[in-house]
């Protein structure tokens, strides 16, 4: 079923076409790469991580850097993760690590304790200087008991006024022109009854705009129903997929209504020497592995279809040599690759491209 969605999402960088797939560049950089080769392979948007910058090098120095834009040299947008997810499954490792209540998160993080609260998620987003911000919100696993997924709804909804109300004030001290949009999230597990109440919730407060929270997808790999039916609940809204990479998912949501995405899938296969293509009769998508000893004599480019760096410059024979070199050469390329698989794919979805959702 395909849903509607907005054709762009205005930012404080300008606008964004839409679908987009951000790369995460969770510590501000996409490994094995720069911002010339992000251009270059048409990535337009960045996802970064508040708490792990808030570690390294500090919300306070990215700020006194000019924000994150200009720390990292990137001129597109720039989406920021609150980190809840990345302290949800520290504590979810062991008990020992944190705990989680009604004020947010308590954990240990180099080796004292610390805290992580929806005033401060927004605070530190806010120092960053990121275009969209999300608030912070209490992940469960599918599996996790109902009494569970209700508490983490409450918290959720909780902590979503509480970020409404610290965005309010830190906005109305700021120009206009650099508010940045703030985004919830919605929880509920697999019980379209709490997610429905999560939406009903965070709807009242007002945001402007919405990711799907929670494990979006199967053990065999395909997209839970929950993904569908919060973009059927939210139809027209912007929606962004948390956590949805794979071809196939990326693809099947964006029909769904959703219109950016953030994983680390392609970048990470790349590095693995993954790399995506479509198939020859355009029937889907398949994936090969740079590192197999068959393409030591293939001149040809890993896809003869793409304007890559990559694909542009060498062939799969010399790919296959770099990765046996174990030489950082190899990383840049195929992650160069995969970026530009992924950007062709989405903007294949955008309107009047011939392959709309």
């Amino acid at each position: 079923m395909t849903s509607p969605r907005p054709e762009r999402l205005r930012t404080p960088r300008g606008e964004l076409e839409l679908p987009s797939f951000l790369p995460d560049a969770t510590r501000g950089v996409v490994r094995a790469v720069d911002v010339a080769d992000l251009r270059a392979v048409g990535i337009d948007a960045l996802m970064v991580n508040a708490l792990h910058l808030g570690e390294r090098p500090g919300a306070t120095v990215v700020k006194s850097a000019g924000g994150i834009h200009a720390f990292a040299g990137f001129a597109g947008s720039i989406f920021s993760d609150s980190g809840g997810y990345q302290v949800f499954s520290l504590i979810r490792q062991s008990k020992s690590n944190g705990s989680i209540s009604e004020r947010g998160f308590t954990y240990r993080g180099a080796g004292k304790r610390l805290e992580l609260t929806p005033r401060k998620a927004i605070r530190r987003q806010w120092d960053l200087g990121a275009d969209v911000i999300f608030c912070l919100d209490h992940c469960t696993h599918p599996a996790d008991p109902e009494e569970l997924q209700r508490e983490s709804v409450a918290n959720t909804v909780r902590w979503a006024r509480e970020c409404a109300k610290e965005h309010l004030e830190l906005a109305e001290r700021a120009e206009p022109v650099r508010r940045p949009l703030l985004f919830a999230v919605v929880q509920g597990g697999a019980d379209r009854g709490l997610r429905r109440q999560c939406i009903d919730e965070l709807a009242t407060i007002g945001f402007d705009g919405y990711g799907f929270g929670g494990w979006p997808v199967s053990e065999g790999g395909a997209l839970e129903d929950s993904v569908y039916y919060v973009a059927e609940e939210l139809a027209g809204r912007h929606l962004h997929a948390l956590g949805i990479g794979s071809p196939a998912n990326v693809l099947a949501a964006a029909r769904a209504g959703y219109a950016t995405f953030d994983c680390v899938i392609p970048t990470r296969d790349a590095r693995h020497g993954r790399l995506y293509l479509r198939r020859p009769d355009d029937t889907g998508f398949t994936s090969i592995s740079a590192k197999d000893e068959r393409w030591i004599r293939d001149f040809g480019p890993v896809d003869p279809t793409c304007d890559c760096p990559c694909c542009r410059s060498i062939s799969r024979a010399y790919l296959y040599h770099l990765f046996a070199l174990d030489d950082h050469g190899a990383y840049r390329l195929a992650t160069l690759h995969n970026l530009r698989f992924y950007s062709r794919l989405v903007e294949s979805l955008r309107p009047g491209r011939g392959g709309g959702a």
